[in-house]
């Protein structure tokens, strides 16, 4: 997360309710954001097309073209986000913000036309007509900007800015439906053109604010491309971990309770509304990942790491290393702890609430919001502590977690379809604890050993991974250069 841990220093430093509260505010905005963005885009869109007399299997078509979208695009996505994440770290920690721009600029040449040429593919077969699959793609496809644009927001300190451009978007989403519907009739095209004019508002309005923060080079776009060669494993964690997130809801669509709505198209309805209000319940901790752990620890973590670049004696590396891991557990535990709560009070009141909203909650959607809840909760957790693992660099281990993780969740969706459907939640809420147990040893495990890893596991000489990336760069530098001397 660039660039945010000190905003939230700045503003948890300040007293008072308010301070606090826009503290929590602005971590939520940025870390869970974009996903409440897209229930809302969801909820709202779909309440518009039922009044406004769209038919039932329309609706819940408008629904799952719209979730097709939101997961295809952050799949898509994650196999750069953490490496992009890490790269913007690293310009900004050497001053060199002329190059973040560039750098945005070069990543959504890639990540467009990869992106765009799957779901192409995917749009030429699903079975939607011509205007329909163009307006998905073009909703698609500022997805994918979306999605990129917040690995780069976290280091924008206009966080009012930020919120703004969610409001605009919704209201320009819901102005544009509405409208739409009411002139035209409700279609899905009007219902999806509206959340593609209001996810377009909210990039447009984000680049706006990106352009204005930083300082634009207009060199070195592709600079990036030798930190996938080094870093390569943080895009594999990126991808496991969405694998493994997202996979027990593909594979139900296709299970007994899965419906086909058009073509390629699936859903199953009990199974991804109950996993929709399940989901909520992990956002206490990834807000509180944020505003707590990388506030409290990143200080003591900095410290620490500091002192053995020749500034401090054994005696006060070792005060700052207790000091450092007293303040992990802490947090952990602290984190932990409200996941516990929130995750109970979600399993108490939740359901007396869902129960009486108009969503046809039964026995069997009870019991999936049940066992998702348990499910997210060891996930949420277990994320947390592979990402501390991450900040420790230790990306093997990190990567294995996550590895772990999509295995054992998807191998075990897939085993739960010759079985009864009211079990299908239980391999994602079994794979999600292995994961938690798994990140949990590896993390005690390396930290136990801290010192040894910093000065002793690395090697003598640092010698640069050079792969493909690499190759890819130093093309693209002859071609560069071989332009100059023509035009020269």
């Amino acid at each position: 997360m660039a660039g945010i841990g000190f905003e939230l220093k700045k503003l948890f430093r300040a007293t008072g309710v308010l301070s606090v509260l826009r503290a929590y505010g602005y971590t939520g905005m940025i870390t869970a954001g974009p996903m409440l963005l897209g229930m809302l885009f969801l909820m709202s869109i779909s309440t518009i097309g039922k009044l406004s007399g769209l038919a039932k299997d329309d609706q819940d078509l408008l629904v799952c073209m719209i979730t097709y979208s939101l997961i295809a695009s952050m799949v898509i996505t994650s196999l750069f986000s953490m490496v992009m994440t890490r790269y913007v770290a690293d310009l900004l920690y050497q001053e060199k913000d002329d190059l973040v721009i560039p750098s945005l600029e070069g990543i959504l040449c890639f990540e467009l036309p990869f992106g765009g040429i799957i779901w192409g593919i995917f749009l030429a077969f699903s079975g939607t007509g011509l205007v329909l699959g163009m307006i998905l793609f073009i909703f698609f496809m500022e997805l994918l900007v979306a999605w990129t644009e917040m690995n780069y927001l976290t280091a924008i300190k206009d966080y009012k800015g930020i919120f703004l451009s969610y409001v605009f978007a919704i209201a320009a989403a819901v102005l544009v439906a509405d409208l739409g519907c009411y002139i035209f009739g409700a279609s899905l095209e009007i219902l999806i053109l509206g959340v593609s004019i209001g996810y377009g508002i909210m990039v447009v309005y984000d680049l706006v604010l990106l352009y204005q923060y930083f300082p634009n080079s207009q060199k070195e776009h592709f600079a990036f491309l030798p930190w996938f060669d080094e870093y390569g494993e943080l895009s594999a964690i990126g991808f496991f971990t969405n694998v493994g997130l997202f996979a027990h809801l593909v594979i139900a669509w296709g299970s007994e309770i899965g419906v086909n709505y058009r073509g390629l198209f699936y859903g199953a309805p009990q199974h991804d509304v109950a996993a929709l209000f399940a989901f909520i319940s992990i956002l206490i901790t990834t807000i509180n990942f944020v505003a707590s752990v990388e506030v409290n620890f990143y200080p003591k973590y900095r410290r620490y790491y500091d002192l053995f670049n020749g500034a401090g004696s054994i005696i006060e590396i070792e005060q700052a290393e207790n000091e450092m891991m007293t303040v992990l557990e802490h947090e952990l535990i602290y984190t932990a702890r409200r996941q516990f709560y929130g995750t109970s009070i979600t399993l108490s009141i939740g359901l007396m609430i869902l129960g009486r909203l108009p969503l046809g909650f039964d026995a069997l959607m009870e019991g999936y919001f049940r066992i998702l809840c348990v499910g997210y909760g060891a996930y949420a957790v277990g994320n947390v502590l592979m990402l501390i693992l991450m900040y420790f660099t230790d990306y093997a281990d990190a990567k294995k977690a996550s590895f772990i993780f999509a295995v054992t969740t998807t191998v075990g969706s897939i085993f739960s379809l010759s079985i009864d459907s009211k079990y299908y939640g239980f391999a994602f809420a079994l794979g999600s604890i292995i994961y938690f147990i798994y990140a949990l040893i590896k993390l005690m495990r390396y930290t136990k050993r801290l010192p040894y890893h910093i000065l002793s596991s690395q090697p003598i000489v640092a010698e640069p991974k050079r792969g493909l990336a690499c190759a890819l760069y130093a093309h693209i530098l002859r071609q560069q250069d071989k332009r100059k001397r023509i035009d020269e």
